[in-house]
């Protein structure tokens, strides 16, 4: 499901949260790849691999987040009309790449370790590390959650996600290379490996599968459809509304409606009620591209066109709304 968009953000404010979190999100990266790195060279643990590859590759998808989202933020221009949003919709294809490959590779290095096994040293120094790598990534995903509740963008959800499951990665590694220690062999230190290969495939679906809902051009959630709706017929003149349709684009949203009006206004009074209208949604959805078409009630033409009109009405009461728009009056 895609997220609200109703966090009353002005774009500039938003992308300040962006990139803010995705610069500590980077640093966090860094810090914890080197550790590991220097851990695992003097361990040889399969775990502590996994977890190194793991932090590794979330290094590169900060990276990539942490410019996606300066891109994603950039005004419209002549080649990109609706603006650059969906950057961060790409960002995130890449970091599900990213996070799957991280997950076939140590796959396959936790199976030879198996079927080969070696000895595991300084369990008490890797143990240190994902104690460590623990509380960093739990106080950046907290950070992270924070800007989130304001500012909505698929790329720093994408990096969320890679962090909450590297919190569940640590906690097996430190199972697997405890479990060595006690039972003075490498085999609990692999299949740890393979349960994190496991959770980072998983996780790579769950972001490949927000980033594509986001480029396919899934509409709003329903709370947001329907929060647009209560906006729109706040005002008694807007009779009805119909053929809603909202996408999200990285930081911006796209909104456009019919509204039926009583066929007897002038088209300044017509104008004047879409002007209010459009404030009204502005105010809680300030980064949104409105396109309001009025229709005059009971003579409005059917539209044609490769997305032609239809008018199955829709109650604000409903768990998922329609996708014409409001009940009649």
């Amino acid at each position: 499901m895609t997220p609200s968009h109703a966090n009353g953000l002005s774009i500039e404010a938003s992308a300040a949260l962006t990139r803010r979190i995705t610069f500590l999100s980077v640093a966090v990266a860094t810090i914890l790849s080197l550790i590991k790195a220097i851990s695992w060279a003097n361990s040889d643990s399969v775990a502590m691999l996994a977890s190194l590859a793991d932090s590794g590759l979330d290094m590169l998808a900060a990276i990539t987040t942490f410019f996606a989202v300066r891109y994603a933020a950039e005004p419209p221009d002549r080649e990109h009309q609706f603006g650059h949003g969906k950057a961060e919709a790409f960002a995130g294809l890449i970091q599900a790449g990213l996070v799957f490959a991280s997950g076939a590779l140590v796959g396959r290095e936790a199976l030879d370790h198996l079927t080969h096994p070696t000895p595991v040293s300084h369990q008490g120094w890797n143990l240190v590390v994902l104690a460590l790598s623990v509380v960093l990534t739990v106080c950046l995903v907290i950070a992270q959650s924070r800007v989130l509740r304001s500012a909505q963008s698929v790329a720093v959800t994408a990096d969320r996600t890679h962090y909450v499951a590297d919190i569940a990665a640590n906690v097996i590694a430190a199972l697997g290379i405890t479990g060595s220690y006690l039972l003075k062999g490498p085999a609990p230190d692999a299949i740890a490996g393979l349960a994190v290969a496991a959770w980072l495939v998983w996780g790579a679906v769950s972001v490949f599968r927000a980033a594509s809902l986001e480029l396919m051009d899934h509409e709003l959630d329903a709370g947001a459809r329907r929060r647009i709706v209560e906006l729109m017929c706040a005002d008694p003149h807007v009779r009805d509304v119909h053929q809603l349709r909202t996408r999200a684009s990285g930081p911006y949203v796209h909104i456009q409606m019919h509204a039926e009006l009583d066929p007897g206004l002038s088209l300044i009074a017509a104008h004047e009620i879409m002007v209010e209208a459009e404030k009204r949604l502005l105010e809680v959805f300030p980064a949104a591209d409105i396109i309001i078409h009025p229709d005059p009630r009971g003579h409005a033409e059917p539209h044609g066109g490769a997305f032609p009109e239809v008018h199955h009405g829709y109650d604000i009461h409903d768990q998922e709304p329609a996708l014409d728009a409001a009940p009649a009056r």
